[in-house]
């Protein structure tokens, strides 16, 4: 995709949480706009265009059940692995799920530990914890690195992250929520759906591919903070609500449209809201400036719109609204 031109490269910074007003408003992370105000500095963005996932507004990761190897997280068990044995991650992640359908009350589980190295875990093989954290925005990690044999993942119930999908994105969002501030996250790329697509995010017949995109591109390259960079990972369909990295992150962007083009080119680790879409849509309708990207038109917001995260909510039982 090509990079915006830019005379410095930031720190680099991979568990940000992205997402705008009321894109975590029933969940997790309630981000915000603050008053429109000049950009502090430069980034490398790569350019969203038409590079060569089934993802809905308001959809979720499908079966994707995913978590991060030698990482071991803890918390209470209610389910003891010494006494539950499973083939595979992907199961003990569903055994998890499972407790945690979001249909009657809190999720009884949202954490699982599984050890699936023959020859590390010895008699510990194939064991599957089910853990309930007491807070699951921040993670009782007991270790991780190469030292560890345990593969680890979260469970949000319903929420507008996918940590079955995304485990490295959204574990890094979490991290972002340690901070009270997040100087330098923002939008500064904003592109309307033009006569490409229609209001649904369809593709018109015939018509071009962009530009314009239909997106909205922001950063959360947050000053000061050093995160790990976000590996690429389960890679649903871009659809008219999908928030995905751009590369490795810190740039992300959250399309108005549906990208089938695209295939599985960006990984996807969030949605917003169908009732929140409105303020994306405002936001693709400020006032924008022309540009060029490594060859590529593109319209970039005339006043970057700068990105506030907070925490609404700490309790588990915050993960699992209906509504």
């Amino acid at each position: 995709m090509g990079r915006k031109p830019n005379d410095s490269e930031p720190t680099r910074c991979a568990t940000m949480i992205l997402l705008l007003m009321g894109l975590f408003s029933c969940t997790v992370v309630y981000i915000f706009m603050s008053a429109v105000m000049r950009p502090t500095g430069n980034s490398a963005v790569e350019r969203l265009a038409a590079d060569d996932g089934e993802f809905g507004s308001g959809g979720g990761g499908g079966g994707c059940c995913n978590g991060i190897e030698s990482f071991e997280l803890w918390g209470a068990a209610v389910k003891w692995g010494s006494d539950f044995k499973v083939k595979s991650s992907k199961e003990c992640c569903e055994a998890c799920k499972d407790m945690c359908t979001g249909n009657h009350g809190p999720c009884l589980c949202d954490t699982w530990v599984f050890c699936g190295d023959e020859k590390a875990c010895g008699d510990k093989f194939g064991e599957c914890w089910l853990k309930k954290q007491k807070d699951t925005l921040s993670p009782d990690k007991m270790d991780e690195g190469d030292k560890s044999m345990w593969t680890s993942g979260i469970v949000f119930g319903k929420g507008e992250l996918l940590p079955e999908c995304s485990p490295h994105s959204v574990f890094n969002i979490l991290e972002l929520l340690r901070f009270r501030h997040c100087a330098g996250c923002q939008f500064f790329r904003a592109e309307t759906r033009g006569q490409v697509w229609d209001a649904r995010g369809d593709h018109i017949k015939d018509a071009s591919f962009g530009p314009p995109y239909g997106l909205l591109q922001g950063t959360l390259g947050a000053e000061g903070i050093p995160l790990e960079t976000v590996p690429s990972e389960f890679c649903p369909e871009i659809r008219r609500g999908s928030v995905a990295w751009v590369g490795s992150g810190p740039e992300f962007f959250i399309s108005l449209a549906n990208h089938q083009e695209w295939k599985n080119a960006y990984t996807v680790f969030g949605y917003v809201l169908p009732e929140d879409m409105e303020i994306v849509e405002k936001i693709a309708q400020l006032p924008t400036k022309s540009d060029i990207w490594t060859g590529v038109n593109v319209t970039i917001l005339e006043n970057p719109v700068p990105l506030n995260v907070r925490r609404i909510k700490s309790s588990n039982d915050d993960l699992n609204l209906s509504s």
